[in-house]
């Protein structure tokens, strides 16, 4: 990348903490601010909406793991083609289309994934990233799974 694309992203990225604000009641916890998020299909910044975003705790300490490369070029349950280098996930029951942030709680990176699978199908796995996704948030790249949190994105209008 040329340093005028860092320079951006960095900029893009303080407006991003600048407008962060986060709300605790009891067990759970909300997450509210603007964002841009990039268009993983395109791969080009996009405006996702200027509106209030909210993420809503969903599960805390679960199992992640990831699909092994040959599930590229596969049809998903939803119907579209699993590609590793895309930011999608596999739930057992949550809708397919829904945003989910999920953050390794080691190191409290975060990514936000698209359900379009179904699975994970091991015992004691929650949810199954991307290879993308997963290395993204890992900070052991040779460990197969993750200890994360996983909140779900709620659009308010």
């Amino acid at each position: 990348m040329k340093l005028t694309t860092h320079i951006i992203v960095f900029l893009g990225f303080l407006i991003i903490l600048s407008s962060f604000k986060s709300s605790s009641k009891g067990n759970e916890k909300t997450i509210h601010f603007n964002f841009i998020q990039k268009d993983s299909v395109l791969n080009d910044s996009t405006s996702i909406d200027s509106s209030l975003t909210t993420y809503t705790l969903y599960k805390e300490s679960v199992h992640a793991s990831y699909y092994h490369d040959k599930f590229n070029g596969r049809k998903t349950a939803s119907g579209e083609k699993f590609n590793n280098d895309l930011y999608t996930a596999a739930h057992k029951t949550l809708k397919f289309g829904t945003k989910v942030k999920v953050t390794n709680i080691v190191n409290d990176s975060s990514v936000i994934v698209t359900i379009n699978d179904r699975g994970p199908f091991i015992k004691g796995r929650e949810i199954d990233l991307s290879k993308k996704a997963f290395m993204e948030i890992a900070k052991y790249k040779h460990r197969g799974f993750l200890i994360v949190n996983i909140e779900i994105l709620e659009d308010s209008l």
